[in-house]
């Protein structure tokens, strides 16, 4: 994966990094949010994307 396209998605309760995703930052200029499951929450919650 190519770093500059290269996401962090961290959970909203926990505020761990639990996935790395991919994005065009060229279409999509807002943050990426979505609901992904977190091993430490142990349930599905929203995940947004980090700096």
């Amino acid at each position: 994966m190519s770093q500059e396209n290269l996401i962090k998605l961290e959970c909203t309760e926990c505020h761990k990094i639990n996935y790395y995703s991919k994005k065009n930052k060229k279409t999509i200029k807002e943050r990426l949010q979505l609901k992904k499951y977190c091993r430490s929450c142990r349930k599905h919650i929203l995940h947004k994307e980090t700096k």
